[in-house]
């Protein structure tokens, strides 16, 4: 039985080809992604190891116990006593903090929390190599890293914008430094002053972050770290070795990455599920046209376990020479996409490629296990055909029963899908995301299994249309509809992936206007100031800009801690007289006054103290003072506004360091070009700090939108890559087993170009029923998952893409009419003689 599976294989090569190919991108996928990420993550942690190179034992800070009392700091004393302990080579003191630096357009380089600054230690600091230039002196030097000064084009000499929480400063680049520091490879930026001058614009006063020392030859890490436990108060600081930090790093990292492995291995496997179609295709298209032969073999003494095997066999090989070659393009996938996150402009550390052991296992696992298991239902329904029903019927037709039990079983999954996503639908958010993924998968399931049965209707739809085409198109329709299961499962792959592309883009699209009506409904404000970097701003923000030529009115929106009724809460200090005309949020309940004791809450949390208009509470401010506050009114919060809102002439003179999370600003002329630079302008050009009108903040949320859903499109085109080749696969193979009609349709008349018309006719009516099908359950997923964003977000409601969908449904069309190009060409040049002889 293994020679003839092998035959079988080897006189089946081209039929075979498509199922190869099929399987070879789902393992291509899969191993370019273990390789991508565990080539990034090894790259990253040897980056990060090398950065604690010159660190054999740091101190860092202990947190006070008492949440009321300061933090315990790292003093030049304590620096002075490491360095001088046995076995210490040299004590470092480490100063870090966020450090603005805008680039020659005056933009901020870097992500905003990937730029960071910090001090050069003296002359020759070993952990930032000198690559041009000199160590910084005095607050008016400073030295970038050279992968800065490369995307920049700044060299030594030049003059740099910056900013440490506060105005803008000017000094000159006096150095260019090479680091391994991982934020620097990621894209951001590192500035280094002279220590004084990084400790007193990162209010450090004379104190440091960390305290790193290099051991002298011949002591170890722990020989050192023993040593410094007896100089280091407990309550101070605490030893770590250098391998210690290096190997939390690296577990950092390893898990950073895998949340974007998970992800890529998400879409590996969508892939291979729809190949999973294509391979039952091919097997079953098979082992229908070898029915007498298998037959024959069970006539001579094969038993159905033999033929079952036999086929497995067949399925083992196609699956072991799949799995080596989608290894290999694996590999070739894996170093092209390091290479496309660098024209990214994100810079990837240099090392080797890695393919390690496991990435060789899984895609070799996962190559054949899924063609053996897609294979093993056609085999064991070829062994369960009697041996005298398959010698007298080339094609054995599915029983009643089957077929009754095969429905049954798809309305059973359907509607345990449909049931559980609805009653999903009434959960809260967060615990709905499970139940929503099971009913999402028992939904697919039913369909795919009641697809064969949904064909008929659907496909009938279209014959007034194909009558058009005449013959072609009357034989185009009774095609599709012949063999339905095959229908089915050749629809089904592209019913997957325009089910997930369609979902996702009705989410995307309604939460987009959602987030644009937020912003146009809860703000009255023409401009947003806020940090690039999402950090908190300095109080003094609000002072420039009341000042500001042709501003009205201003309101911070500035956090404070609280206790309310003994745990910790927040409350929102904002301008009483200006917050008015800055926000437009509907009030439920008393009025919108803000003023002395006077607050205004939302009714999220007016409900969670059950609050109303006249409630009064006790709130205990941060400086230990207690007070009583009396609720005004009640009003609708959303994502942009929400909380206690109090007048900050009540709150500030309790809070200790007062900072704001943003400032909403009104202009006499509204909104325009010249009132933003005139704001810019009052803020000293700071590139830490962003000026948004409503449109510039819909815009910053919707492209990250974008770029998430081209990411997804672009991940998922997999998807539908294999399944154009399962339709190509079906199509060709339907072609070879239709020779001998399509021979007689020949001899009869229907000239080559009918024929060639008849196959693509056939195959747009299949991919057209696959798209109709995953459109449909698209924007069924995407209401069900909108109605729980939509107990978030009160401003969401579904908005169905129609031109989109309209373009899915032409994608899908494109696709039925390339694919069909080889099979009808194939079918058009078959001799009819030949094909009228043909078995």
């Amino acid at each position: 039985m293994f020679r003839t599976a092998l035959r079988n294989v080897f006189a089946h090569k081209a039929r075979l080809l498509m199922t190869v190919l099929a399987v070879m991108l789902g393992v291509a996928f899969v191993s370019g992604t273990l390789v991508f990420t565990n080539t990034v993550s090894d790259a990253y942690q040897k980056s990060s190891a090398k950065g604690f190179d010159q660190v054999d034992v740091a101190i860092q800070p202990e947190s006070a116990a008492d949440d009321d009392a300061e933090d315990p700091v790292l003093t030049q004393a304590l620096l002075d006593k490491a360095a001088q302990v046995p076995g210490a080579e040299r004590a470092v003191g480490v100063v870090d903090g966020f450090t603005g630096l805008a680039d020659k357009d005056g933009k901020l380089v870097g992500s905003g929390f990937q730029s960071r600054g910090g001090n050069y230690w003296g002359d020759d600091d070993p952990r930032y190599p000198l690559a041009d230039g000199s160590a910084p002196k005095g607050a008016d030097q400073v030295a970038i890293d050279a992968e800065t000064a490369k995307r920049t084009g700044y060299k030594v000499g030049d003059t740099v914008r910056l900013s440490v929480d506060g105005p803008v400063l000017e000094p000159v680049i006096s150095g260019i430094f090479t680091t391994d520091d991982g934020n620097v490879s990621a894209g951001g930026s590192l500035a280094l002053f002279d220590t004084a001058t990084a400790q007193k614009l990162f209010d450090k006063g004379a104190t440091f972050d960390e305290i790193d020392v290099k051991a002298a030859a011949g002591t170890s890490q722990n020989e050192l770290r023993a040593a410094l436990d007896k100089v280091v108060p407990e309550d101070v600081g605490s030893t770590t070795t250098g391998k210690e930090l290096a190997d939390e790093q690296a577990k950092w990292i390893a898990q950073s990455m895998s949340s974007m492995r998970t992800a890529l291995l998400v879409f590996a496997g969508i892939a291979l599920f729809v190949g999973t179609f294509i391979i039952a295709n091919t097997f079953t298209m098979l082992v229908a046209q070898r029915t007498k032969e298998l037959a024959l073999l069970r006539a001579v003494g094969a038993t159905r376990r033999q033929v079952t095997r036999s086929v497995l066999v067949e399925a083992f090989v196609v699956g072991t020479v799949a799995a080596v070659v989608g290894l290999v393009v694996g590999i070739g996938i894996g170093a092209g996409m390091r290479s496309l996150v660098g024209s990214f402009g994100n810079t990837v550390p240099d090392g080797p490629l890695v393919i390690s052991p496991g990435t060789v296992v899984s895609a070799l696992l996962v190559g054949i296990l899924i063609t053996m298991l897609a294979a093993w239902l056609p085999g064991r329904r070829a062994a369960k055909i009697p041996p005298v029903a398959a010698m007298n019927s080339l094609h054995a037709k599915a029983t009643t029963k089957s077929l009754v039990l095969r429905n049954t079983l798809g309305a059973l999954f359907s509607g345990a899908g449909t049931a559980v996503i609805l009653y999903a639908t009434t959960m809260d958010a967060d615990d709905a995301q499970a139940p929503m993924g099971l009913g999402a998968v028992l939904l697919v399931i039913g369909v795919f299994i009641l697809t064969p049965l949904l064909s008929r209707p659907l496909i009938a739809a279209a014959a007034p249309v194909l009558r058009a085409f005449g013959v072609s198109g009357k034989l185009a329709r009774q095609n599709s509809v012949r063999n339905p299961r095959r229908t089915a499962a050749t629809a089904s792959a592209l019913m997957i992936g325009l089910t997930l592309i369609t979902g996702m883009t009705v989410m995307a699209g309604s939460l987009q206007t959602a987030i644009d009506k937020m912003a146009s409904s809860a703000l009255k404000a023409d401009y947003v100031v806020s940090m690039a970097n999402g950090y908190s701003l300095s109080p003094d923000v609000e002072k420039k800009l009341t000042g500001a030529d042709g501003v009205t009115a201003v309101s911070p929106l500035r956090n404070a801690s609280v206790h309310i009724d003994g745990d910790y809460d927040n409350l929102t200090g904002v301008n009483g007289r200006a917050i008015g005309s800055l926000t437009d949020l509907p009030v439920t309940d008393g009025t919108y006054k803000v003023g002395g004791t006077s607050v205004v809450v939302d009714e999220d949390t007016a409900k969670s103290y059950h609050w109303k208009a006249g409630s009064h509470f006790e709130v205990t401010y941060d400086d230990g003072e207690k007070a009583d506050l009396t609720v005004s009114g009640v009003y609708q919060g959303n994502e942009m506004v929400r909380g206690i809102m109090m007048d900050n002439a009540t709150l500030t003179p309790h809070t200790k360091d007062p900072y704001d999370m943003q400032v909403m600003v009104k202009m006499s002329g509204g909104a325009s070009d010249a009132a933003k630079d005139r704001l810019e302008k009052a803020l000293g050009d700071n590139p830490v700090l962003q000026v948004q009108d409503k449109q510039d903040i819909s815009n910053g949320i919707a492209q990250m939108f974008t770029l998430m859903l081209n990411m997804l499109y672009g991940l998922l085109a997999m998807a539908v890559l294999v399944a154009v080749l399962g339709v190509i696969n079906t199509l060709a193979m339907s072609v070879f087993e239709r020779s001998q009609e399509i021979g007689m349709l020949r001899a009869i008349g229907l000239d080559r170009r009918g024929i060639k018309r008849m196959v693509r006719l056939e195959s747009l009516v299949i991919s057209l029923f696959g798209g109709v099908l995953g459109i449909g359950l698209g924007v069924f997923f995407g209401w069900a998952v909108g109605r729980l964003i939509g107990t978030k977000i009160d401003t969401y409601e579904l908005i169905l893409p129609w031109g989109r969908m309209g373009i899915f449904l032409l994608m899908a069309a494109a696709v039925g009419i390339l694919a069909a190009l080889w099979p009808a060409r194939r079918a058009a040049r078959l001799n009819m003689l030949s094909a009228i002889k043909a078995e």
